[in-house]
């Protein structure tokens, strides 16, 4: 089974590599550009038989810093 984990930084927290990266857009001459949040995306490969349990447990354990990190996992087809 082939997953996606997608961690975002929770609202409010602050957020300086988005700030960088929306100041950088800026300087190339995109306009537009109102706000940037920068996220991790990881894809995994794992066995059809994996609980929901045990990818909310590496998700926790590893793959988000659920303090001021939020995820969200999307499961392919």
């Amino acid at each position: 089974m082939k997953l996606r984990i997608i961690v975002t930084l929770k609202p409010g927290v602050l957020d300086p590599q988005g700030k960088a990266i929306e100041h950088a857009l800026g300087s190339l001459g995109f306009a537009g550009i109102e706000s940037v949040r920068a996220g991790k995306l990881f894809e995994l490969d794992v066995a059809d038989d994996t609980s929901d349990e045990a990818i909310d447990a590496m998700c926790r354990q590893l793959l988000a810093n659920t303090v001021i990190e939020k995820y969200r996992v999307e499961k392919a087809a």
